[in-house]
């Protein structure tokens, strides 16, 4: 569920993931592998995400829709 809530919050943003990584402080690859699922962002990552991008940490791990 993070993967696709993870690209959702890029795409509404209107950044590629390569844009994403450079407000967030990692590389393009690390976005890729979050909307892939592939690796699970770590705690820090994800306020990081929360405060970039003002959702709340329920809703990029879908435990919420808002």
């Amino acid at each position: 569920m993070y993967g696709e809530r993870i690209k959702e919050i890029r795409e509404n943003a209107q950044m590629t993931q390569a844009q994403m990584a450079l407000v967030l402080g990692t590389n393009q690859q690390s976005i890729s592998r979050y909307e892939k699922e592939q690796i699970e962002p770590n705690i820090e990552m994800i306020v990081r995400i929360c405060k970039k991008f003002d959702v709340t940490a329920d809703y990029l791990l879908g435990l919420s829709e808002y």
